[in-house]
């Protein structure tokens, strides 16, 4: 049976989680923004007044609320209202283009859609719903509302977000995220990393994104300060996090190389204490980097998908430890691995990783198929399994190794291979600062892109050759400047493969 976090709000509401921490620290600072801060109390009467709004608006428990808003104090603020009005929020990335946009709003039919300010007008060409921009929002708040002695909870079993997949391949998928689910898992997460009341927690990762929302929620359990970063350029990220006294960092690998290369310009020291990453595997090479630019910091593993959110945590005094391991299942929870029968294989072998616990989410959004597909009734115990789709292993002591997302494997020549293990591969050659490759197609095959300004695309494939087996050698090599991103931090292989179409 799977240990239990230490402390499980799984039936509280968001809100409630809240006004919980705020209570016994009302003048600490809980937010902070490239603008201002809020403190807890005043967080929680920014949310009081934005529940007050929205339900004027005619917001209703169930109704859907699209935010498509950076990372700014008034993101959060709604996150807390639309709870205490029994809504959904839908945090939508400030850089999603109209075509994914459009089908977004179309599939959750939201009460009404908040944007930045400029962009109303825009994006009210592309629905009927009310588009409201979030100055105009605010400065329409009633501040001087008297904040009820309680409130009528709504049940638990509404979603409290939905979080939209970032749609680099497809239609983005809408993930339902009740409040019970969403409670357990920043509890059982913080359970293993250990957020404090003296941390100060530094995001650049956007807030539509899991990884970023639920720092949200591990600083209102612990009580830490949110910093919030967005739009600054990555030239100040060193700096910003030392002016903040950050203490924690959530990245994504994408951060990893640039964030070195400031801190060996300039090695004087942050109060960072942890650094955590999630989104893709972290290269070796960028723990060791930070590692050696950031000697009084853990770097901790992880492995998640927003289907569940986490998986799996490398306990940060472990993080010098089993080396490719992404660590323990968090507490609460427990992972199979099984093979194409669907039987659970022994310690050591490979297959689907596959996931139970009160974190798995409630499925898609008006997609019951795929949802029968990925989130399935165990037969043998009546609860349901998320099938991940993602392949690895577990060793004997538990931890887990992740071999590669589905969509990033493939068999070349008869063999199964990896395009994660190729990255890796290419990461260790001096002067590559990033690598995506590509799986083989009808049209080319096997291909890998550097990012690099002092390698050659002859002199990648040499040291290549070196570190992997033939068949996993990449038939060609592209270098470029600099890689497209998603919203997320996350290589833009779409847009990588595009940059070949457009070549020819």
């Amino acid at each position: 049976m799977a240990d239990q976090p230490t402390e499980t709000p799984a039936a509280r509401l968001l809100h409630q989680l809240l006004d919980a921490s705020a209570a016994p620290r009302p003048e600490q600072i809980a937010v902070r923004d490239s603008r201002d801060a809020w403190t807890w109390e005043a967080l929680v009467r920014q949310s009081h007044a934005a529940a007050d709004w929205l339900r004027r608006q005619g917001v209703r428990p169930g109704d859907r609320i699209v935010a498509r808003l950076p990372n700014i104090r008034e993101t959060v603020a709604l996150l807390y209202a639309a709870s205490r009005c029994g809504a959904a929020l839908v945090p939508i990335s400030a850089e999603m283009k109209e075509f994914h946009l459009r089908a977004v709003i179309a599939n959750c039919e939201p009460r009404l859609v908040v944007v930045t300010d400029g962009f109303g007008e825009k994006v009210a060409a592309l629905t009927d719903r009310p588009v409201h921009e979030i100055g105009a929002i605010w400065a329409d708040l009633d501040h001087t509302a008297v904040i009820p002695d309680a409130e009528q909870d709504h049940p638990v079993t509404e979603p409290a977000v939905l979080i939209y997949t970032s749609g680099s391949t497809a239609t983005p998928k809408g993930i339902i995220c009740p409040h019970a689910q969403m409670s357990f898992a920043a509890a059982s997460i913080n359970a293993v990393l250990g957020y404090r009341s003296d941390d100060t927690v530094f995001v650049r990762v956007p807030l539509s994104f899991d990884y970023g929302l639920f720092q949200v929620l591990l600083c209102c359990l612990s009580g830490a300060e949110l910093v919030l970063a967005d739009g600054e350029a990555d030239s100040k990220l060193h700096l910003l996090i030392r002016e903040s006294g950050a203490t924690v960092l959530p990245l994504v690998p994408s951060l990893g190389g640039p964030l070195i290369r400031l801190a060996d310009r300039d090695p004087r020291p942050t109060k960072l204490r942890m650094f955590t990453s999630t989104g893709a595997a972290l290269e070796q090479r960028i723990i060791d980097g930070l590692w050696r630019c950031f000697p009084e910091a853990k770097v901790v593993r992880m492995y998640g998908i927003s289907e569940c959110k986490r998986i799996t945590i490398m306990p940060p005094a472990e993080d010098h430890e089993r080396p490719g391991s992404s660590g323990k299942p968090i507490p609460g929870t427990e992972i199979a691995i099984l093979d194409a029968d669907g039987r659970e294989v022994p310690a050591g072998e490979s297959g689907e990783i596959t996931v139970t616990g009160p974190h798995v989410m409630a499925g898609y959004w008006r997609l019951p198929e795929i949802t029968e597909k990925t989130f399935r009734t165990d037969p043998a115990t009546g609860t349901t399994r998320l099938h991940t789709g993602d392949y690895g292993r577990v060793d004997a002591d538990g931890y887990l190794y992740f071999e590669g997302r589905r969509d990033d494997m493939f068999k070349r020549k008869g063999m199964r291979v990896s395009t994660i293990e190729i990255e890796a591969a290419a990461m260790d050659i001096p002067g590559v600062r990033n690598a995506a490759a590509l799986k083989p197609t009808a049209d080319r095959d096997l291909m890998i892109f550097i990012e690099s300004d002092t390698v050659t695309p002859q002199g990648v494939l040499r040291e290549l050759a070196q570190r992997l087996e033939t068949v996993k050698v990449p038939a060609m090599c592209k270098v470029i400047e600099q890689f497209p991103l998603t919203s997320n931090g996350k290589n833009a292989k779409q847009q990588l493969a595009a940059l070949l179409e457009g070549s020819k």
